[in-house]
């Protein structure tokens, strides 16, 4: 069943302010996910962002991003050419997913008040350039037939309910997505995902107890229902999807034709 949410152009001017700051913030030209879907709860977007905006905007979020995407390992990827329009759109998901990843494992941490790892606090990075802007986000349910099954044959192999949506907007290119699970089999494999996503859960805990002290929260969770996504995000949805993106980031970047 697809996750309720709030997309940008149904957004009403207050949540499309904070959309709006949220894209500026982190350089990323889309909304994700997470986000449309805390939007569908009263209150939960704004309070979410005044708690993220410190290290958004003073850089220590740029460098943990970028030490987080070096430390997760890959495997041997044979890449090929490929529109240089996936490639840009598979950025814009590396950036949107490192981002959340960290904010959110730092607030769901921060709300248990799980003890923090010791380690050096991230480098600040100056801000990024706005990436390009991807095709609109299709719909599910307007897709072709085959197309939605390639996309939810996808999401099946994460087993968490949830469609990812760089899995949709790659339905853009259907005959890139239906290569998708012969050519990323090394990341696509159901077994590779899940361990995968163990090393990534603790490398991203370790750069997210790092801005912690950063984050500003005020008081308690407007709706509590937004635990219960903020939990599967942070210890699913995401670190599965942070090796897969750098992994096609690595599959692309050397392979992909001239512009």
């Amino acid at each position: 069943m697809p996750l309720a949410e709030l997309r940008e152009a149904d957004a009403p001017p207050a949540i499309a302010a904070i959309y709006d700051r949220l894209r500026t913030a982190s350089g990323v030209p889309l909304v994700n996910l997470i986000h449309r879907h805390l939007a569908t709860l009263n209150g939960v977007l704004p309070w979410l962002w005044h708690a993220i905006r410190p290290p958004l905007e003073d850089g220590s979020l740029a460098g943990a991003r970028a030490r987080l995407a070096a430390a997760i390992p890959l495997p041997a990827l044979d890449p090929r050419p490929a529109d240089p329009t996936i490639l840009d759109l598979v950025e814009t998901y590396n950036r949107g997913n490192l981002t959340n990843l960290i904010l959110l494992t730092a607030l769901r941490r921060a709300l248990a008040q799980d003890p923090p790892h010791p380690g050096p606090p991230p480098p600040r990075l100056a801000p990024e350039p706005m990436l390009p802007t991807p095709p609109p986000l299709p719909r599910l349910d307007a897709l072709p037939p085959s197309t939605a099954a390639l996309v939810t044959g996808l999401a099946a192999r994460h087993g968490a309910g949830v469609v990812p949506s760089l899995y949709l907007h790659l339905a853009h290119w259907p005959d890139f997505l239906a290569a998708l699970p012969t050519r990323a089999a090394a990341l696509l494999d159901p077994a590779a995902i899940q361990a995968a996503r163990a090393t990534t859960l603790r490398f991203a805990e370790a750069e997210a107890d790092a801005i912690r002290p950063l984050l500003a929260i005020e008081g308690t969770l407007p709706d509590p229902r937004a635990l219960a996504p903020i939990e599967t995000f942070t210890r699913q949805v995401i670190p599965d999807m942070v090796p897969i993106g750098l992994g096609l980031r690595r599959l692309l970047a050397s392979g992909a034709s001239p512009g």
